[in-house]
């Protein structure tokens, strides 16, 4: 049996909800769930594939994550995160590229996914207050509106996408696998 492990980066528990859905897509013993400022705890040798989630800071995982991805090596990797932009967004996808760009040698990307989720608080005050018509961040209403459907996420829909993509992974595994041993016949 292959083994997974979930790691987590998680500020305002967007994060943390959609590690603990995907957590949920598995059966008991195949994966365990970690957040980053635990990693030191485990080895990573023990895993076959590891599912890295983090939020987005200036269009990047947040640091912790980017240090964790650039230390990984020869792994198999899920890449999921969260932020207050639209999933599928720009700013959502140049963050994927982002995140691949930091990991370290011979790992593989399996899959992505994105959730939108709840901006920080102290990071919405500032925004709020910013009036400059140069800051692509500054309260106007296209970003309120944005803001405002951001609170809702992650939600149950969220959530079951996030476990509907394990199960995604995971059958994707299977067929990789079947099609690794017809190959070699």
């Amino acid at each position: 049996m292959h083994k997974w492990l979930i790691v987590y980066s998680s500020v305002t528990g967007n994060t943390k909800q959609i590690a603990e859905a995907m957590y949920g897509a598995f059966d008991e013993g195949e994966a365990d769930i970690i957040s980053i400022r635990e990693i030191g705890t485990i080895s990573l040798d023990d895993y076959d594939y590891i599912a890295v989630g983090y939020w987005l800071t200036r269009g990047a995982p947040d640091k912790a994550v980017q240090k964790f991805l650039a230390e990984l090596s020869g792994k198999t990797v899920v890449l999921f995160q969260t932020h207050g932009a639209e999933v599928g967004s720009e700013h959502a996808v140049t963050a994927f590229a982002r995140a691949a760009a930091k990991l370290g040698e011979g790992c593989d990307v399996l899959g992505t996914f994105s959730s939108q989720g709840r901006i920080n608080p102290a990071l919405l005050a500032r925004r709020q207050n910013s009036t400059d018509k140069n800051d692509p961040h500054a309260a106007n209403e296209r970003n309120k509106k944005r803001w405002e459907n951001a609170a809702k996420h992650p939600d149950e829909n969220d959530l079951q996408r996030a476990k509907d993509f394990i199960f995604a992974m995971k059958h994707k595994l299977a067929l990789r696998e079947k099609y690794r041993q017809k190959a070699n016949q």
